[in-house]
This record gives structure tokens, sequence and C-alpha cells, in this order.
């Protein structure tokens, strides 16, 4: 299973085709311009069929992801997907629709995603809609974009958005990229925000106030509805980052706390894929007063029909071009008619109790900086273990011994040390008992036998590597 590179596989005169080109009336050069043609590349790989299909095959046998194994990542919420949802999406009416067909010929592509974002408004208990952003932190940007427009309508913009320590790192980026100075918000020795340091830091020339709920420690924010009156009473909005929402939906909306803007992620909360590179979903819900801002076109309903919408007068424009990954969409649709509205808040609640078991087994073992209840992640830190000269980076490589995915490490920022753990609703008591006793294993060598850590991981194809330099020094070519 010592897997070589592609490149050292290759032996010259190699193919992994086989044409007939002495029979064919046609050759590409005569009929594809030689701009477009590939030139020989010097020591590309010359294989044959078999010899790529097994490269390949061996390298996905070495791939980890949430269908071989529990993937308890933080913040990340990587849960499983139904395949049910690809099937869905797989349906040629819906696979070969093109953007470009007319509106009566896509009357079952616009009723989808009329109710996709009917549903979201109810979920998030906002008004309107907009499914155009194609990722989370596409969503906050687009979000955060609508805030400004309607600052800048009233005659002012505003210079500057609150943020509490406890945000996802997306959401300053997001502010800057809408010209906004960041003020950070420090939360209590709790974990939230408090109403005071938000009044304390409130003006008429803050935009408003951009949080996640549940925040990065997987703890609600008990304030909440307090802290928007803070904000809306200086004429600000609030924004919440709904990337947690899989804790929330059924149970609690953001928009009867008082938010005015909210993004969901499509491959958190309602089992689209996730990682990889995409593609992803971020849509974005305002209260009926940003609605105008939201970028066109919208899908509504005229009788029986549904047609697209560009009348919105203050529209911040388009975000992406179309109208938004479709394809994620559908995934999202079917997962939501398949649960029903019972089904999505016992995802919630069952999001909520593996954490809190997780989060009880573990605590004799290792740290907990906020010993609050925690909703659906828990975050501990390697202060127990740093006694003994491990840190979290060597558990989270030792963890990979056991056949587990590390949990998210160092973050959130305000935890020192931080591992990060989300099981999600989708893993049954078995693996989170298996991954549970694997960490107090760890635990156990940190105290006893801590040098099994320092060197791990041990099982893995490399062991240690040097990350900085992998990051700083990157090699894209390949160099015999």
């Amino acid at each position: 299973m010592d897997e070589p590179l592609i490149f050292e596989r290759s032996r010259r005169g190699r193919k992994g085709y086989s044409l007939p080109e002495e029979k064919l009336k046609t050759k590409p050069q005569d009929v594809i311009p030689d701009r477009l043609l590939r030139q020989d590349i010097k020591d590309f790989p010359e294989v044959s069929e078999l010899d790529v299909v097994r490269h390949f095959t061996h390298l996905s046998q070495r791939n980890y992801g949430v269908d071989t194994g529990f993937y308890p990542l933080g913040s990340c919420t990587m849960k499983y997907n139904p395949k049910i949802n690809e099937e869905a999406a797989r349906l040629r009416g819906f696979a070969l629709s093109h953007p470009c067909q007319p509106e009566e010929l896509s009357q079952g592509v616009l009723r989808l995603i009329f109710e996709l974002s009917q549903f979201l408004a109810e979920i998030g208990g906002l008004d309107a809609v907009s499914l155009q952003p194609a990722a989370g932190a596409q969503g906050e940007f687009t979000g955060m974009r609508v805030i400004r427009a309607y600052h800048e309508k009233k005659g002012n913009p505003r210079a500057a958005v609150l943020i509490p320590d406890t945000a996802h790192g997306t959401n300053p980026a997001s502010s800057r990229l809408c010209g906004y100075g960041v003020i950070q918000v420090k939360t209590t020795e709790k974990g939230v925000l408090a109403p005071e340091a938000v009044s304390q830091a409130m003006t008429e020339d803050i935009a408003g106030l951009m949080l996640t709920n549940p925040n990065t420690l997987g703890l609600f924010e008990t304030n909440i509805k307090e802290v928007a009156e803070v904000v809306h009473s200086k004429g600000g909005l609030v924004y919440c980052d709904g990337a947690n929402m899989n804790a929330l939906m059924g149970i609690a909306r953001p928009g009867d706390m008082g938010v005015d803007v909210l993004q969901f992620n499509l491959h958190k909360t309602f089992s689209t894929p996730h990682g990889g590179g995409g593609p992803g979903s971020g849509p974005v819900a305002v209260k009926k007063h940003l609605r105008r801002f939201l970028p066109v076109p919208l899908v509504v309903k005229k009788g029986t029909k549904y047609v697209l919408d560009y009348k919105l007068p203050d529209s911040i424009g388009k975000v992406k071009a179309f109208y938004g990954n479709f394809g994620v969409m559908v995934r999202a649709y079917a997962y939501i008619r398949s649960m029903g509205a019972s089904g999505l808040k016992r995802a919630s609640e069952c999001a909520v109790l593996n954490a809190r078991y997780l989060r009880e087994r573990l605590l004799p073992y290792f740290d907990l900086p906020y010993d609050s209840p925690c909703l659906h992640e828990c975050v501990f830190s390697d202060n127990k273990q740093k006694e003994k000269g491990v840190t979290t980076l060597d558990m989270a490589k030792r963890l990979m011994d056991y056949g587990f995915h590390p949990p998210t490490i160092y973050f959130p920022l305000v935890v020192q040390g931080a591992l990060m753990i989300e099981p999600t609703e989708t893993e049954s008591r078995e693996t989170l008992d298996e991954f549970v006793e694997a960490m107090i294993a760890i635990a156990k060598e940190a105290q006893e036998n801590p040098e099994i850590i320092l060197s791990a991981p041990h099982r893995t194809k490399v062991s240690r590597v040097d990350e900085v330099k992998a990051a700083r020094e990157l090699i894209l070519k390949w160099k015999p």
C-alpha cells in the first residue's frame, strides 16, 4: 500500500487508450484550433488505464470522509448526507435544466426555489429569502451588503460593526469587505454577550451587531433579545450567523429574537454536501423592511405561475451568476420535505443530546473552560494535559491512530488549546462511545506515557509534517 506518485508510475511509451487513428476520417487537429489542443507536456506521466485506476483507487482508500467514519469537527457540522437527497438532485428534470430556459419551461424548478425560500423563512422566523449566495461566507457578505444598503438609503452608511470575541472567523472579514471597521465586544465569564457591554460600544455610527447563535462555544446567547433592543435603539441592525441552526431549527427562531438578517448554511444544517471546495449554498433571510435590498431576482408566485421578480428598487444586484447553486437547493429541499417540521425539530434535539452526552462523559478527563450547558457542540482545552507537555495538537495527531478524524483544534480563539467537538445528530451512541473511549485512552496516555502521543501519529502514511513549511513553500509542479 506504499502508493507512489503517478509520475513515478510512468513508463515511456505506455498509454491508457487505444484509438484506430488510421481509420478516422477526421483527426482532432483538423477541426479543433491549435490554441485549444494540448501540446506535449514534458515529463507528463505515461501510464496505462490499469495504472490510473489502481493509483486513484488506492488514494481514495486513504481518504477519510463522513461516509467512512465519525467526523467531529466543531463549527463545521460535518454530518451524514442521506443518499435520497443525491437521487433527487439527479432527477433528469432538475439535473438537465438550464438557467437560460424560459420561465414557462422551468415551472418545476422555480416552484422548488420558491417553496424552499418559504421553508427557510418559516424556520428562521424572517420574511424574505435569497438563495443566490453560493456559500456561508458569501451569505455573510451578502447580508452585510444588505445592511450597508439599508443605511445608505437612510443617508448614512455608518462606520463599523460590533462583533463578539466568540464569532466565526469569517464574520470580521465579511464586515471589512463591505467597508466597515470591526469593533470586538468581549463576552462574559459565562461565554455569552452582556447587554451592558453592547450598550457601551453601540453608537449611532455603528451599523449593527454581527453575532453567531449558538456561538462558537456551543452556548446559546441567553441575552439576545435584550442585546437586539440595545442595537435597535441606536438605529442599528442585528445580523445572525446561522451556521449553527442545526441546534435551533424547530425549537427557536432567530427572527423572533430580534434578528434582522440571517444566513443559512445548507451544507451544515440541511444535509447537503460539505467540503472539497463546494458547491455550497448560503441563503440570506431578512425582515420585510430589508426585502427591497436583496439580490435580484427573487422567485415569486403570481396566480398559478412562478416568475422571476427583478423589481426590487434598491437591490444590491447579483452576487452570483443566475440564481445560486440549484443542485444544492434540490438536496436541501428533499431533506426538509422528507423530515417535516417534527423531524427537523427532532434532529436539533438529537444534535444537542449527542453534544451534551460527549460533554458529560469527557468532563472528568479534559478541562472545560466554560461550564455552561452546551447545545450542538462542546469546547474543551488541553490544560490538564499540558502539565505533561502534551498539547491539543499532539492529542489530535494521536486520535488518528485510533481511527478517528480529529475535532477542530485551537478554535474558538477565546479558549487556549481548544478542542472543539461537534457530534451532529446523525451519529449513534455506539459511535460516540467508541470516540469517548479513544479520547479517554489518550487522556490516560498523556499522564502515563506522554512520549507515545508526542510522536503520533504512528499508523498513518506519514507522521508529523512541517505544516508551516508546507503552507509557505507550495510545490505545485512535479520535479523528477
